[in-house]
């Protein structure tokens, strides 16, 4: 396998300017690879960072498509010196348990804490400091890209440095190591291994589904630690209630302890992530570029971080400060604005929702102040992000004519030249719309 046959596979699956300006910058290192490590290399660390973070998943998919394993991927820089004989001794002796695979940049420290993931954080707090003792287990959940692993490995994270003896795996690995196990005829060091842990860190637990023999053997995991009062953090995407084909048993064990939720970010909390992830990454935005990619942003973190190490690549490619020109350029990949499925009870329901307003009074001849506020939002949106007429969007509101659409479409334009707090709330309404947020 070669360079060139990795850059035409991954090709049409990714944009063309994140392939050109990114992806083709990746020089394949076959000989320092093997079936569980792919190693790359690249010229600038802001690439390197950027691909770990956006296209680690679709490089491990590609080697398993071609060879049946999915290897740890490592980007290098080009040029960096070998570590000498003693620095690699040095730090295999410090090593954590190569199960754990902590990323120490995720802690407590770090993660951004607002009202959509305030329980979440307090909880796995608690956790760290009284491990085993309180809400054993902690089960987090909620969409992916919300904080759920940043949090589960800040636990681990905090624990380590106490010298914890701590086991971070996917349930995927779990399922790994265990069917490795059998039939290697090896399953007492499977068992030594995950049930002598102080803590053990399980993402993504909802993959548990369906999969009779691993559940069995991940019942007594949990029992013995459970019992010795060892900690146990699980992640899913739903409550366990949730998960289909989970075995009744486990499921009782899983709401036995503290079920703690991670919900979308509001804005204020998405603002607050990218000055944090912005400050981490030695990324020097403006308060308008922020504002502006907070209300054209999904609400995945690491979304957000990918597209701010996008941002960053791209203006040391091009040798320029971090603009809005250049800003915009980067998110008009991220955002797919498709007006052509936008219709005028979209924008309804979902502006109803957000100013908890019914849609009946946007249509209606009330004159109270949230009232014309948030219609004058919904002309202004509808006009903008369907190929209605004026004349189309009177009628649909029950309007006289258009000249009343006219009006407020010229009052929008004036409040979004002299006030930021409705430019910004109209920016992030037009980003709900367009992804269909309800």
């Amino acid at each position: 396998m070669t360079t060139k046959d990795i850059l035409l596979a991954l090709e049409d699956k990714v944009s063309q300017q994140d392939f050109n300006n990114l992806i083709k910058q990746l020089s394949y290192k076959k000989a320092s690879s093997n079936n569980e490590l792919a190693v790359f290399e690249v010229h600038n660390k802001y690439i390197a960072n950027f691909i770990k973070t956006k296209y680690t998943n679709l490089l491990q998919e590609f080697f398993e498509q071609k060879t049946g394993t999915k290897p740890n991927i490592e980007i290098k820089i080009a040029g960096e010196r070998k570590k000498t004989k003693k620095v690699l001794e040095e730090e295999q002796i410090s090593k954590q348990p190569e199960s754990t695979l902590l990323n120490q940049s995720f802690t407590f420290d770090s993660f951004v804490v607002g009202k959509s993931n305030e329980m979440a954080y307090s909880s796995s707090k608690a956790v760290a400091q009284k491990p085993g003792v309180l809400y054993n287990p902690l089960f987090l959940y909620g969409n992916t890209g919300l904080g759920k692993t940043h949090l589960l490995q800040a636990i681990g994270n905090d624990a380590v440095e106490k010298d914890k003896n701590v086991i971070y795996v996917t349930i995927e690995q779990f399922m790994n190591d265990f069917t490795f196990s059998l039939r290697s005829n090896n399953i007492e060091k499977f068992r030594e291994k995950y049930r002598k842990c102080d803590l053990l860190l399980i993402d993504d637990i909802q993959f548990l589904s369906n999969k009779e023999k691993t559940q069995e053997e991940f019942f007594h995991t949990f029992n013995e630690l459970h019992n010795a009062k060892k900690q146990i953090v699980l992640t899913s995407d739903k409550l366990p209630s949730q998960i289909t084909g989970l075995e009744e048993r486990l499921q009782s064990r899983f709401e036995h302890g503290l079920k703690a939720p991670i919900y979308k970010p509001e804005l204020e909390t998405k603002i607050l992530i990218i000055e944090k992830k912005s400050e981490l990454n030695g990324i020097h935005l403006t308060k308008d570029i922020i504002n502006y990619i907070a209300a054209n942003l999904g609400n995945s973190v690491r979304e957000i971080e990918g597209v701010l190490i996008q941002i960053n690549a791209n203006a040391n490619l091009l040798g320029v400060d971090i603009n809005i020109e250049l800003v915009q350029r980067v998110l008009n990949e991220q955002i797919k604005e498709t007006k052509q499925n936008i219709k005028l009870i979209d924008i309804i329901n979902i502006i109803s929702a957000e100013l908890n307003i019914k849609p009946s009074d946007l249509k209606s001849t009330k004159r109270t102040k949230n009232i014309v506020d948030a219609r004058r939002t919904v002309i202004y949106l509808a006009r903008e992000l369907t190929h209605n007429s004026m004349p189309d969007i009177a009628k649909f509101l029950g309007m006289k004519d258009h000249s009343s659409v006219s009006k407020n479409i010229a009052k929008a334009n004036e409040l979004i030249k002299t006030d930021e707090k409705f430019r910004l709330k109209l920016e992030n309404l037009k980003n709900k719309i367009i992804k269909k947020e309800y």
